[in-house]
Parts: C-alpha cells; structure tokens; sequence
C-alpha cells in the first residue's frame, strides 16, 4: 500500500519542502486509471518578495486564491495550452508555492502515451505541462489537498544526489531569475532541461 505524506510533511519552509519532494511519488487517480511519477525536479517561489512568483507583492486574485490557504494543496493553473501544478506551502496568509517540473513514471505507463502520444520515454513527462498531461492532472485539481485522493503525494526514495540552480524560463523577472530555487535529481533523464 502507498504511504500517502500526511499535511504535516507540507509544513516545512519552501526551500526545504521543494527539496524533500524530490523522491516522493505523485498519484493521479482517473476514470481511465491511475498514475504515478517520482518527483525528480521542483522550482519554489516565494510569494510577495519573488518577482516570479504568481502572488508577488501580496497579489491576489481568483486564480491565487489558494496559495493564500493552508499548505498542501494543489495549485493549478493554466500556461498557454498547458496547465501547471503546483503545491501550496508556508502557512495562511503566505502564498508561496512549488513547481512541479518533471516525473520519472512509475505506474500506468501505457495510459501515459495514450494521452500524450507515441515519443521517446524520457520525454513523456520531463516538463511541467508534459507531466500533467501524461498523469491526467487538470484545473479541475484546483484546491484539492495533496494528502488524499484522487491526487496525493506518497512517500517514494531518498535520492543519493541532489542538484540546486536558477529557475528555468522566468526571464523577465529582474534579480529572481537568479535564485537557486530549483532542485533536481543529479543526472536523472526524466529531469526538463538544463539552462
């Protein structure tokens, strides 16, 4: 049986939890089947104080809603054509929240590629729009808690090596786009890209 991360596991400050992810295993439960991936690379953004962040200066609006709630729940929203998750951390009142960028996939491979099409397997989900679609997460996720299902964080592997740079694709983000806010698992090929 998967050990789902209780809430207390998202009440950790930003940078550490965007690290502890790394290794924990992302579920998607769906009509069609369910999914999984381990985390293998996260970004954090710090709310009012980060210039890349959704919620900078305290903004808030329908779509950030949640990160003004408590931590562990999903934050999605959309980004063109795909739609992003992320997890809500700090507490009330401190929006912050955590990217999740790439998988490795664990279960329903098959059903995987059903939805994003026949490619090479380390691209299936090695991107944050990729790995949405790859394990059916929606906007319809929005503010659901990560700490049951129909989505849910379970606890995965330690990873041995762990990697620390900038952000990826936040370009006009003044000082903020130099934050190492962004972790990995060192050399893993389901890992986006390097910058």
């Amino acid at each position: 049986m998967t050990k789902i991360l209780p809430p207390s596991f998202f009440q950790q400050p930003t940078l550490e939890l965007a690290k502890a992810l790394l290794g924990c295993k992302l579920v998607k439960q769906t009509d069609q089947g369910v999914t999984s991936g381990y985390i293998v690379e996260t970004e954090a953004y710090k709310g009012p104080e980060d210039r890349a962040a959704h919620s900078y200066q305290n903004k808030r609006t329908k779509r950030t809603e949640i990160m003004f709630g408590k931590p562990g729940y999903v934050y999605t929203y959309q980004m063109h054509t795909h739609c992003l998750v992320n997890v809500v951390c700090n507490e009330i009142d401190k929006p912050e929240a955590i990217l999740i960028r790439a998988v490795e996939p664990v279960e329903g491979i098959d059903l995987m590629y059903e939805r994003r099409g026949q490619m090479p397997a380390k691209n299936l989900t090695n991107g944050p729009g990729k790995l949405t679609k790859a394990l059916g997460i929606t906007m319809e996720d929005y503010g659901r808690p990560f700490f049951e299902p129909p989505i849910y964080i379970a606890k995965g592997y330690s990873p041995e090596n762990t990697s620390i740079g900038p952000r990826i694709g936040i370009e006009n983000t003044g000082e903020a786009k130099e934050y190492p806010w962004r972790f990995w698992v060192t050399d893993n090929p389901y890992v986006s890209r390097k910058r």
